[in-house]
């Protein structure tokens, strides 16, 4: 069967130059409640599905689990251009959906009911719809399906794993949390700590302290990330980000921080956890968004309502 994408592009938003944007894709599942409907889909076929988001085309979708951090990246795009209406480097987001386009009306109507600012809805027929994530020039993606969050890192793309959860929106500014090991920097440290334990990574931190931590799957959205927020003054910027990590700051956070100062990447707050739970800092953070690879730290920040997202680092 021929590989099809079909494109909706929203001419209620301005279109941004992707060549300058800093582009995320969402999957339905990712920024609208459709679980019963996924239920559905699995349980009775396409064709029921289908006839399902049609008869209630009207009816608008309840958020999920990335809407707030979509909600907050447009509230930056309005602050940049309150500063500079002819500014290009924007967020811009596109919806990338395996429904048909006739199946997809409902996504479309439950994005304008919102106001949410969706560039273009891409309805792709193919199963592997990763393929088009470098043609749109896509700097993150977030999916609720597994297979899709794989495909897209091994194509060199920043991507994480969604699960469906009651989130309380957050106030602004956007507010972005990475963890450090296997997220913003790569899982060296890691292997070293699962094949001679503590000691043996805290040693390996020591020798290796002057070197910079290797580049995680994340590190390339967080440079875009930072870049953005390069934009404003440390007190007046929209975006605020946060390293949260199991790391101890005594033994093993000097390479951190001097690897993020090489790469010249701007966080507005560290925290070396030292292996306690990352729990209770999320809910005081209130981020929009959290990045982790830890499937317990993901658990303990739904427990507080915590927007959550899973880096796998076995695909």
């Amino acid at each position: 069967m021929a590989e099809m994408e079909s494109t909706v592009v929203n001419t209620h938003v301005k279109q941004k130059d992707p060549s300058t944007a800093l582009v995320i894709a969402v999957t339905t599942r990712a920024i609208f409640n459709l679980e019963e409907e996924h239920k559905l889909y699995l349980e009775k076929g396409k064709e029921e599905y289908t006839r399902h988001q049609q008869a209630n085309q009207d009816k608008p979708l309840s958020p999920g689990t990335a809407f707030a951090f979509i909600q907050a990246v447009q509230y930056v795009n309005k602050k940049i251009l309150e500063s500079n209406p002819a500014e290009r480097e924007l967020f811009d987001i596109l919806v990338l959906s395996n429904n048909s386009p006739e199946s997809g009306v409902r996504i479309i109507n439950s994005a304008k009911h919102y106001g949410l600012e969706i560039s273009k809805f891409c309805f792709v027929s193919d199963e592997d719809s990763t393929q088009y994530l470098k043609s749109h020039g896509v700097k993150l993606f977030l999916s609720a399906d597994r297979t899709d969050v794989c495909n897209a890192l091994q194509r060199g793309v920043s991507a994480a794993l969604v699960f469906q959860q009651e989130v309380q929106a957050p106030s602004t500014p956007l507010r972005v949390v990475f963890d450090g090991d296997a997220v913003l920097f790569s899982n060296e440290t890691d292997q070293i700590f699962q094949e001679q334990g503590l000691e043996g990574a805290v040693q390996y931190e020591r020798a290796m302290e002057a070197i910079p931590i290797g580049e995680g799957p994340l590190k390339a959205f967080a440079m875009h990330l930072g870049k953005m927020r390069k934009k404003f003054g440390q007190e007046k910027s929209p975006i605020r980000t946060y390293l949260v990590t199991a790391r101890s700051g005594r033994d093993m956070g000097i390479r951190a921080i001097k690897t993020l100062r090489e790469w010249g990447l701007p966080i507005d707050e560290a925290f070396f956890m030292d292996g306690a739970p990352k729990g209770p800092i999320l809910a005081q953070i209130q981020p929009h968004i959290f990045f982790d690879d830890g499937l317990h730290n993901i658990q303990g920040a739904q427990n507080v309502g915590v927007p959550s997202a899973w880096v796998p680092s076995c695909c």
